[in-house]
């Protein structure tokens, strides 16, 4: 008897590192995508969302069960009263074609999350964010489907979604799906204030200086090529899950004195993993096994498979990384990527 054919998941995900699937299903609307979950969850299956790939490591030995890829597609712009723009976006749209877009449009307010890679509906669930910018800054709300009472939710407001650093409600959890979002901008061609010192720096204005969203979003996508964040197939610096671990949130009494740290609410700093990294004794392009995988060439904060990796290899890398910043600092790194089916 033939053995049933296993769908590839490494040439779904950005890190090209992962195991098969039993089963794939390519769900190209939001009813699509539903009827995929309700089918899996009648059959009793594994089920295991997927987006663009780009925030997720999968285990060489794969998915067990049903992958249901959300591919919905539909973006549409609603002029308000005060002269803002409602944005409503379907969760399969590609993240960077909706910026890219709404600044086409002339539309300020995303400019800052230009390039980042994956799906709109993993925004809120990872609170997206870069260069002073988050997706909770312009979040109105979110249609979800909720599978343990089989419904779909419209209009769940963002205010309900625990948005916090690199973090929401929604994160790990696989009873709750997003089907769309809707992002309030604020009407006009100019950019979100410029928070980020390197962006300024690289705009040549102040701190809180607005400029055209055009040439905000220029500028962060210059900066994220010079990082290998920009995905590139023939640049294996992209082929990464984007940054591995999160900026470590911390007492303001606590941390190496000399590092770099940015305020983080009250009485709390967040120190650059980065920095944390690098002064641990890792540099840009440190080999994991057999150099296989590595340390960006571009920056130590992406984690890259040369091309030969598994996901065994990267995760030997990451713990590598993570006890040398334990050792020399005694501040434990998190990772931002989602882990499917891996021993972390």
């Amino acid at each position: 008897m033939a053995l049933p054919v296993l769908a590839p998941l490494a040439p779904l995900t950005t890190l090209r590192l992962g195991g098969p699937a039993q089963r794939l299903v390519d769900a190209r609307s939001g009813e699509a995508v539903v009827e995929a979950i309700r089918a899996a969850d009648a059959e009793g299956e594994p089920l295991l969302l997927l987006g663009g790939g780009s925030n997720v490591v999968i285990a060489d030995a794969g998915w067990p069960g049903t992958v249901v890829r959300v591919s919905s597609a539909g973006r549409r712009l609603r002029r308000c009263p005060d002269g803002s723009v409602l944005l409503t976006v379907e969760a399969g749209e590609d993240w960077e074609d909706v910026v890219a877009a709404t600044v086409a449009d002339g539309l300020g307010g995303l400019e800052c999350l230009s390039g980042i890679p994956g799906r709109t509906g993993a925004t809120p669930v990872q609170n997206v964010g870069a260069y002073g910018v988050e997706i909770s800054d312009l979040l109105l709300d979110v249609d979800l489907y909720d599978r343990a009472a089989d419904r779909v939710r419209p209009h769940v407001p963002a205010a309900e979604l625990g948005l916090g650093y690199r973090t929401s409600t929604l994160k790990g959890r696989a009873d709750a799906v997003v089907l769309r979002v809707r992002i309030v901008l604020p009407g006009h061609p100019d950019s979100a204030p410029v928070r980020y010192p390197e962006l300024a720096r690289t705009l040549g204005v102040q701190i809180g200086a607005r400029v055209p969203a055009s040439a905000a979003r220029d500028a962060v996508l210059a900066l994220r090529r010079g990082k290998g964040m920009v995905l590139d197939e023939d640049d294996r610096d992209t082929w990464s899950a984007g940054s591995f671990f999160t900026n470590p949130l911390l007492p303001d009494t606590e941390g190496p004195a000399e590092a770099p740290r940015w305020p983080a609410g009250p009485g709390r700093v967040k120190i650059p993993a980065a920095w944390l990294i690098e002064h641990a004794g890792f540099g840009r392009g440190h080999p994991g096994p057999g150099g296989r995988v590595a340390l960006s060439g571009k920056h130590v904060l992406a984690l890259t498979n040369r091309g030969a990796g598994t996901t065994d290899d990267l995760l030997a890398l990451a713990r590598e990384v993570r006890d040398g910043v334990r050792g020399r600092f005694g501040i434990e790194l998190t990772p931002e990527p989602v882990m499917v089916a891996c021993r972390w």
